[in-house]
């Protein structure tokens, strides 16, 4: 990568907008965070209706943007992913959350911004499918090669890529893996395994699906299968239906994917209290956390949206039973992933949260804001973690845009599709709308591209516009790995 100078950098930064004007102190921030001395809080904090009162900058940002861009090399990286997750999502959850002048923790204080491609591949023609999927996108991100979608970290063609998490392991680096879904979803796959359809949770849909990559074919195995031989040091998520499966042939023939867990030497804990206790977790001993059967439970209770909802009256979200205290919180399970990964070595670390996108297809408005607030304390942990470390590189983004929309308030107004309205912070009314089908459990993805924001050394690589592919490339030069070793 060609080198530019400090001041250089941010000359290019000013003139497109990523820094703010010299401002008094009046809109400081609330907890004294900073960077280079400047504070990054991005929470409005006067009078709304005054002027100066909205603005979020507290301070000229230059010198610190210009220190950033000094500064290169990273010994962790942590990749949080809100899965279906772009500038609409953000808003919603924002405004109803934390008020239209509030911010969102942690997400909105990351001081370098960008946005990326994330068109998928015809796996036909080899020409651009303009809606990815989450496997397609997961993979261009996890390898820096794009892909059809459906497809877990292979080429266009089917052949495998390997992964940051493959390679930093590789290079000597401690690894984790960690979801609010099923640890055999897209997102949590892409690092761990390659097979030619997502669905090949287990060895029977392996055989029914995408029977090449079963073990008794000659191929990897299943997306368990492969997780457990990849061998992250720390992986949680759910999904442990599919670890009951038993193993249709290689050394773990006749025994389930749970036993094939525990002969490995995996530590297996199911719950937030068992989780807690866990003390080390490295290549002799590696932590398998598994929460749910399935997903894990979504934090806020449902909300559909309907036809004609924004004629009905607003309301306020709830907290889901079935989220009970044996099932732990995206942020608590970031911390603790940090907390067993630090040390001399560095980490790779990928968090997702994964239901803000099935909340989406849902039309399920308060659900989505609930995993929306999960990813804004699990990018909370990963800068005060950051913060502290001062070599620590965290990137927060999405796999692809979605389809709820923030619209007009008024229920004279013929809205097609569905919509909710609920009852903010800001105690106003917000109009949710899901456009893209009439039936809730059958929104689908939109095309859009999606922001990507970071903290830390080699932050300054997001900004302006790249594609979904260029994260494997500054994540694994920021952390010095070759590529290409075994």
């Amino acid at each position: 990568m060609r080198a530019i100078s400090a001041l250089g950098a941010v000359a290019v930064l000013g003139a497109a907008g990523v820094l703010g004007a010299c401002s008094s102190d009046d809109a400081a921030g609330n907890d004294g965070d900073k960077v280079a001395g400047v504070d990054i809080q991005r929470a409005a904090t006067g009078d709304i209706t005054k002027n100066g009162g909205a603005r979020r900058l507290s301070e000229d940002q230059t010198q610190m943007i210009a220190d950033s861009i000094q500064k290169s090399g990273a010994k962790n990286v942590i990749l949080v992913i809100g899965d279906g997750t772009a500038n609409q999502e953000y808003t919603l959850a924002r405004d109803y959350e934390y008020g239209a002048a509030g911010q969102l923790p942690g997400i909105d204080q990351l001081p370098f911004s960008g946005d990326y491609t994330t068109y998928s591949l015809n796996k036909d023609s080899h020409k651009p499918s303009y809606v990815t999927d989450s496997a397609a996108s997961g993979s261009a991100w996890s390898t820096g090669t794009k892909t059809y979608n459906g497809g877990i970290s292979v080429d266009v063609n089917g052949k495998a890529q390997r992964s940051i998490l493959e390679i930093a392991k590789a290079n000597g680096l401690k690894t984790g893996d960690v979801t609010t879904t099923e640890l055999q979803d897209a997102t949590p796959a892409v690092q761990v395994s390659h097979v030619s359809q997502r669905k090949c949770y287990g060895p029977k849909a392996t055989l029914e699906k995408c029977p090449e990559n079963a073990l008794e074919n000659g191929g990897l195995g299943s997306i368990t299968e492969q997780l457990l031989a990849t061998r992250p040091d720390v992986t949680l998520g759910g999904g442990w239906e599919t670890f009951n499966e038993t193993a249709t042939a290689g050394e773990y023939k006749g025994k389930t994917l749970d036993v094939q867990a525990k002969e490995r030497g995996y530590q297996v804990v199911r719950s937030a209290d068992e989780l807690a206790g866990v003390k080390a977790a490295d290549q002799d001993k590696p932590l398998l956390g598994v929460f749910a059967d399935g997903n894990l439970p979504r934090m806020w209770s449902k909300a559909t949206a309907v036809k004609d909802g924004n004629k009905q009256p607003a309301v306020k979200c709830s907290p889901n039973a079935e989220f009970t205290s044996a099932v732990p919180k995206l942020g608590a399970m970031t911390t603790k992933a940090i907390d067993l990964l630090k040390g001399d070595k560095g980490f790779f670390l990928q968090v997702e949260s994964g239901s803000v996108d099935k909340a989406n297809h849902d039309a399920d408005p308060c659900g989505q804001i609930g995993e929306t607030v999960q990813l804004a304390d699990a990018v909370k942990a990963a800068l005060d973690f950051a913060k502290e470390s001062k070599d620590t590189l965290v990137i927060v983004t999405g796999d692809h845009a979605h389809s709820s929309q923030i619209a007009e308030t008024d229920a004279e107004l013929p809205m097609p599709g569905l919509t909710r309205n609920l009852t903010t912070k800001d105690g106003e009314t917000i109009t949710v709308s899901y456009g893209t089908s009439l039936e809730a459990g059958e929104e689908q993805h939109t095309g859009g591209q999606v922001r990507i924001a970071a903290y830390g050394p080699g932050a300054v690589n997001v900004t302006g516009l790249s594609d979904q592919t260029d994260p494997f490339f500054y994540i694994t030069d920021q952390l010095g790995l070759d590529r290409d070793k075994k």
